[in-house]
Parts: C-alpha cells; structure tokens; sequence
C-alpha cells in the first residue's frame, strides 16, 4: 500500500483482492481507494483524485504497471460528505479549515460527525452535480487504464450518509423512506455502471450496519444490494461502521464475514469479505466455504506487503516470485 499527495494524481491507498489457493496463482487485484471524484469529496487535501483529465494522465503509468505484472488495476470512486476537510490519519486526521486547505463539507444534512463542523446541507442543484462527478470520475477511470471500478458507499461517506437515517433527515425524496434514502446512491451506482463497459466489473463498498441503534443495518444492506444487482452491479465489498462516533463494534477476528455471508445469500450476489482477515488460512476458509466470493486485504498488506507469497507458500500453491527474490523462495 503506498500514500501519496492528491494534486499529483497519484493513489494514497491500495486494495489487495485475495481469491483463495485456487486462484493464488492467478491475476490479483490491486485497489487505489478512496479516490476523490471532486476536489470537496476529498478526505483530506492529502487524499487523491480523478475529477481532472490530468488525474488521468496520471494513473496510466500505475495502471499499466499493475498490469504487467500480471494484476487487475481497480479504483474506487468517492466522496467523503460530512467527514471531509480533514487533516491527513498521520497528522491526527482532525478537522481543518480553509487556512491549512479544508473546505466547507456538504451531507444529505446538517448534521455534523461527532465534533466535525456542521455540514452544509445539499441542495437539488448538489446532488445533480455530485452525480456528474461520479459520472466524469467513471469515464476518466477508463482513459486511466482501470478495469474494475468501485462505488464507495461505506464508512460514513457521502453515500452512505444518504442511506442511514442517522445521518439523513431529509424531507425530500431523497429521505425517509428506505426507498427514499437508497435513490441517490442508487443514481449515482446507475451511472457508474452506464458508463462502465459490460464486461468490466462494478463493486459497490458498503457498510452492512452502524453498529448504532434506530441506523442502517443488515436488513436494510440487504435490500440495497439487491437493488444494486438489478442495475448491473457485480459484486458488493461488505464492510460495515463509520458512521457515527457512538457505534459498538465487537472486533474479533473475521467479524464482518457474517454480512458477506448474509448479503450473498439473500441477495444473490457476490460479496467480497473484509475486516479482521490476516492468516491465509482465514483468507481461503472464507472462499472455499462460500461465505464470500473474494477476500479484500488491506492493513495486513500494510504491515506484511509479501503477505501474498507467504500466504501461497502456507496454502502450498507454488507461485512466480520476482526474479531479483528468487534466491530466497525455498
């Protein structure tokens, strides 16, 4: 996983997409994430972008390096919402306004996180434009050479901000009604996947519950994904949390795979697992038992980033090494 500064186009966080020992020794998936589709759907002024044809340019080399070595380069699309304009995790990740680069947040409405400002709520006119952010992102993830693209509605982001009732209090169609409260993630998820080729992926991240009373939970997830399966979606990424300050998660090992689990079954679609997966043998009893699809690793390829070669190693799959490491494969 790498981190770098958003104006240079470049990624601040990558994605590895584990497929079990059947597929160890095949093409895997490397993930930018949280990739801005306008400068204030931004985490942070540090965080990267693709809301200019020069975000782009940039990512062709990344992308084509990915793919010359054998993996499958994917973005995924986003806007922070209310918790935008903050500082870089590194730098405390608090809050910071116009003098050290933040900006005024917007959110379905103003209801701040936590101690955050109070965001701005969006009117008609934003959430028209917020859609043809995702759209434009879409199209430039294409000239960027991406092949799977992922629609971030998850950890209290934008998206899902319209989904929880936590967060949206919108008397509007765009809130109420569960019904109500899916139509602009819905939108948003329908014009990704007008603009992506047919025969490339869509994954849409989300968080399966708030882990907070009276907010978004499985049942709910559960419906949203069906809903994301009738407009072409390919697999959801189950995450689950972020929300608001005051949820309850019991983490343990593996925690999230019941959502995976659940959503793939009742939705009928595929679900990729995350959170709490570090073993390799985690890894492939998820996928060989069919409680998802695909496994998602992220801070285990921050404090391992050979996980995978030990991982093929533990499971006995015997896969290419980089020929400067070769030496060191018995």
């Amino acid at each position: 996983m790498c981190q770098y500064s958003s104006d240079d186009g470049l990624p601040t966080d990558w994605h590895l997409v584990h497929l079990g020992s059947r597929a160890v020794g095949g093409a895997g998936l490397v993930m930018v994430e949280a990739t801005g589709v306008s400068r204030e759907g931004r985490i942070s002024p540090f965080d990267s972008g693709i809301y200019s044809d020069a975000h782009a340019v940039a990512f062709q080399p990344i992308t084509k390096f990915i793919q010359a070595h054998g993996a499958v380069p994917a973005v995924q699309l986003a806007h922070a919402g209310r918790k935008a304009s903050t500082d870089a995790p590194w730098r405390g990740g608090k809050p910071v306004g116009a003098n050290a680069g933040g900006w005024q947040a917007i959110a379905p409405s103003p209801i701040a996180f936590g101690h955050y400002p109070v965001p701005r709520e969006m009117t008609g006119n934003d959430i028209n434009r917020t859609l043809a952010d995702f759209a434009a992102a879409a199209k430039r993830a294409l000239t960027a050479g991406f092949e799977v693209v992922e629609v971030h509605g998850a950890h209290g982001y934008l998206l899902h901000e319209f989904l929880s009732p936590l967060s949206n209090q919108r008397a509007d169609s765009f809130g109420g009604s569960l019904q109500n409260r899916m139509r602009f993630p819905l939108e948003v998820v329908s014009a990704v996947r007008e603009i992506w080729p047919k025969h490339l992926p869509v994954f849409v991240r989300i968080s399966a519950t708030d882990w907070a009373p009276g907010g978004w939970d499985l049942p709910q997830s559960i419906e949203f994904a069906k809903a994301c399966k009738s407009l072409g979606v390919d697999l959801i990424d189950c995450s689950s949390g972020g929300l608001v300050h005051t949820q309850q998660i019991p983490l343990g090992p593996m925690y999230q795979t019941p959502f995976a689990e659940a959503i793939r079954r009742e939705a009928q679609i595929a679900t990729g697992a995350v959170g709490l997966i570090t073993t390799p043998q985690e890894a492939e009893e998820i996928v060989a038992s069919g409680k998802a699809d695909v496994v998602l690793l992220a801070r285990a390829m921050l404090r391992d980033p050979y996980w995978p070669l030990h991982a093929a190693k533990e499971l006995g799959v015997d896969v290419k090494w980089p020929e400067q490491y070769e030496r060191a494969k018995a």
